[in-house]
């Protein structure tokens, strides 16, 4: 019989790597995860990316899914020092007129703020806004038989249209379209594809339903909680160990490994068969992320003061304009105005910056692999709704996408999402296989962002890969 030093080994301490680990160690398996960096956390990272005091998220920095996701709403991740802390509204969108559309917590007040489409947003909105947790069943997840069969037919229909095209069949007016434009755009695709307008729900129904929370002191906190409840179970976590082959491994029954397909088939492709290597490397990467984070000698002087109660602010006008933008990143270019995710953590956490000072975390998206530098571009947005933040900055750190791949390999060109995430290789990622998670290989397991549900600080890939090792009986 073959000896092995442990049931399972992870590698990669990303969130979804910890989750695989956690989801191993709570069903009573020994787990060691490996981690090629000195600190875990993958997207979930905090350091001082500018000055001394000033407390930056590397990636990730706003996590609706963090407090949606079922995974982490089975943890006791507060006995382990997360503290989660809700901004008094989840987001806002400034227009040019001076105003600003606010996403509340309650459906209600978000409506109260659209004008002649307050109606329509509490018709279409409300509904699925009390689905949330059954559709996050549904979808965090790989394909499977519907437990929640009129949730599903109300979202389903809804989410699979164009963003553009639902956001104009839904709502008339300019301030409505915005707001959905802006949440369908965290899709990182054109929105005239289609199922691009599921993430504008998604998101919409998450700010409604359990808020767009930030992490006291910082993303790092989420992986050091996970990591530090694994521990609590047994788990053993090994840091500043880059694996270069599978073969370099301890002996176990399971491999789960939280990388990309293009690192699955440097470090294990001998393993697989000529066919699922060509799949792998047939694998879609998408558009990128271009980031700036700024230490500022204030807050952002907005125009509209309703932005200084979000903790995440959408810059980009009007639906046309967003469109436009994600379009242009769409075929290759560079948009002139490109659509601008912003969090502005420090306005409700301290922690986060010296005594009257303040952070911002920015991205737009990019072309994947692009070497433009969109510093100025993302600054003239912010600039736009709200003159004289430049005068305000006092130090900036900037990330292009090759930046961003050095930092965490799993974002090959940039791409934050692990792969496209559209109709063709949504829940058929990396490769169309009865269980995503699983591979040709004995023993060896895909967990992370590039297999179902996709990008984001959920732990549900890791979690349902788990699932699979243990159904498995490996």
């Amino acid at each position: 019989m073959t000896h092995h030093d442990h049931d399972a080994i992870v590698v990669g301490a990303g969130p979804n790597g910890l989750a695989a680990a956690i989801t191993l160690a709570r069903a009573g398996r020994s787990v060691r995860v490996i981690e090629a960096e000195a600190t875990v956390g993958g997207g979930a990272r905090s350091a001082e990316l500018t000055l001394p005091g000033f407390v930056h998220d590397v990636c990730s920095a706003v996590h609706p899914l963090g407090v949606g996701s079922p995974f982490f709403r089975g943890l006791s991740l507060a006995t382990h020092g997360l503290t989660w802390i809700h901004p008094d509204a989840p987001l806002a969108h400034p227009l040019d007129d001076g105003t600003a559309i606010v996403l509340e917590r309650s459906v209600a007040a978000t409506a109260a703020g659209l004008g002649r489409d307050a109606a329509a947003y509490r018709r279409w909105i409300g509904p699925l806004v009390a689905d949330t947790n059954k559709v996050l069943v549904e979808f965090l997840g790989p394909l499977k038989a519907p437990r929640h069969l009129l949730a599903l037919a109300r979202f389903g229909p809804l989410a699979l249209l164009p963003a553009s095209a639902l956001a104009r069949l839904l709502f008339r007016g300019e301030r409505a379209h915005a707001l959905f434009a802006g949440l369908a755009a965290h899709a990182i695709q054109p929105l005239e594809h289609p199922a691009t307008a599921a993430f504008g729900l998604i998101l919409g129904m998450l700010g409604h339903a359990v808020g767009w929370p930030i992490p006291r002191r910082g993303s790092q906190r989420i992986a050091d909680a996970l990591t530090a409840h694994l521990r609590s179970l047994g788990g053993d976590v090994v840091t500043a160990h880059r694996v270069q082959a599978v073969d370099d491994l301890p002996a176990a029954r399971a491999v789960l490994f939280d990388v990309t397909p293009r690192q699955l088939l440097a470090i294990a492709g001998p393993r697989f068969p000529a066919s699922y290597r060509r799949k792998l490397a047939g694998y879609r990467y998408g558009a990128a992320a271009f980031k700036v984070d700024w230490a500022l000698d204030g807050p952002i002087p907005w125009t509209a003061s309703a932005c200084a109660r979000a903790g995440t602010v959408h810059l980009g006008g009007t639906l046309a304009e967003i469109a436009a933008g994600e379009a242009t990143v769409g075929r290759g270019e560079h948009p002139e105005r490109p659509f601008v995710l912003l969090a502005q953590p420090s306005l409700f956490d301290p922690t986060r910056a010296p005594p009257g000072r303040h952070t911002a975390w920015a991205y737009c998206h990019v072309p994947n692999g692009s070497r433009f530098d969109m510093t100025e571009r993302i600054e003239a947005q912010i600039e736009r709704f709200a003159p004289g933040f430049r005068d305000r900055i006092l130090a900036r750190s900037v990330m292009s996408p090759a930046d961003l791949e050095r930092h965490n390999p799993n974002y090959v060109g940039g791409d934050i999402n692990g792969g496209v995430q559209d109709l063709r290789q949504l829940f058929t990622r990396p490769v169309a296989r009865l269980v995503p998670y699983s591979t040709p290989a004995r023993g060896v397991y895909l967990c992370s962002s590039s297999t179902p549900p996709g990008g984001g600080v959920h732990g549900m890939c890791g979690y349902s890969a788990a699932r699979a090792v243990l159904r498995a009986r490996l």
